[in-house]
């Protein structure tokens, strides 16, 4: 999947020549509070502000992931314990398959954000993430066989990166703009976490968790991108296209590079209430190096066993409140269910995201 071209297309596809005087922010001078003056809640950096005005926002994001693919094929954990070879087979207590097989996953991520405009083509951005992560495994006895030992739970928690950036409008019509938006995610979420586990031989060690447990790359990652605006009527629309760049590398491996796009459509029934529809599709690559602290008989504990493609569809509701003590108070939900994954294996499937978002702009 060339994603890159693809939302290149769509960007030079879907923006029409107008003259200047468009911009993102939706409630400028005397236009009426809009609904569909942002994005979808789950696109980040979609609209600039006015000058002198200040943004708050959070949004809490549920992930859920279960069951298993290799490529495009389910899997079922007996499969992966008993035919899918162990990386670190030859070393002491490594089994030669995997043994260890994550059944399902869950992250909660309270996002805490903030924006300013110095001017009405400069937006600067802010966002401070707090993470949970829970993964369940079943864990087969011995080296061999399809006998199951049990089950058990890791969990980690904390602060994840935060990111700043700048959106930097790039062009301005009557119904539409474009802008860029320029960011760098900072290291400040830990690489280190740890969890007992239990392992095939029954014993119950603390150890590093893998790589998908962390709640940071550890790395500075640049975050690129360009996003296009319109509107017809009470018809809006727009396109993103994003990437997520690692520099250097932490504890002797880097996360994979990231590349999204995003085109979503609105419909404004009423100026206090919108409703949306977006596809995402994105491709991730694989974690190159390794961490020494984290092996083990288990998909995660190898970097080879992260990214793909993906290609998910959202539905979506963006309110804004017009009159009394909550007026300019945005309330956003949306809903995403994947359409197609195609993983670097075996790897756990993504089934559904929900976000729940809180926006006022003063």
């Amino acid at each position: 999947m060339n994603i890159a071209k693809l939302a290149a297309a769509l960007l030079c596809l879907s923006t029409p020549a107008v003259a200047d005087g468009f911009h993102s922010h939706s409630h400028a001078g005397n236009e009426p509070l809009r609904a569909d003056g942002h994005a979808p809640i789950g696109v980040m950096g979609d609209h600039r502000h006015a000058t002198g005005e200040i943004m708050l926002s959070y949004r809490f994001m549920r992930m859920d992931m279960g069951g298993n693919q290799i490529g495009t094929t389910d899997v079922s954990p007996l499969q992966i314990a008993t035919t899918v070879p162990n990386r670190f087979f030859g070393a002491p207590m490594q089994p030669p398959t995997l043994r260890v097989v994550p059944t399902e996953m869950t992250m909660d991520m309270h996002m805490f954000g903030a924006m300013y405009a110095p001017n009405n083509r400069v937006t600067f951005m802010a966002m401070l993430p707090y993470i949970t992560k829970d993964m369940d495994h079943v864990t087969f006895a011995g080296p061999v066989g399809p006998g199951v030992l049990g089950g058990f739970r890791t969990k980690s928690e904390g602060f994840g990166d935060v990111k700043v950036s700048a959106l930097v409008g790039l062009w301005d019509g009557a119904n539409s703009s474009v802008h860029a938006n320029l960011g760098i995610s900072l290291p400040t979420g830990s690489t280190s976490e740890t969890d007992a586990i239990l392992t095939p031989l029954n014993m119950r060690p603390v150890v590093r968790l893998p790589y998908s447990m962390q709640l940071g790359s550890g790395t500075y990652d640049l975050l690129p991108g360009i996003t296009y605006l319109g509107r017809s009527g009470n018809i809006g629309y727009g396109a993103q296209l994003t990437g997520v760049f690692r520099l250097g590398s932490n504890n002797g491996y880097t996360l994979g590079n990231e590349v999204k796009a995003n085109v979503w459509g609105s419909v404004q029934p009423a100026p206090w209430i919108s409703l949306s529809g977006r596809l995402e599709a994105m491709t991730l690559d694989r974690i190159s190096g390794i961490d020494p602290l984290i092996r083990g008989p288990v998909q995660t504990a190898d970097p080879r066993n992260y990214g793909g493609d993906f290609v998910t569809a959202y539905l979506g509701v963006n309110t804004i409140v017009q009159n009394g003590a909550l007026r300019v108070h945005r309330f956003a939900l949306e809903a995403g269910m994947p359409v197609y994954q195609d993983l670097n294996g075996p790897q756990m499937e993504r089934d559904w995201t929900l976000t729940l978002g809180w926006q006022k702009a003063f």
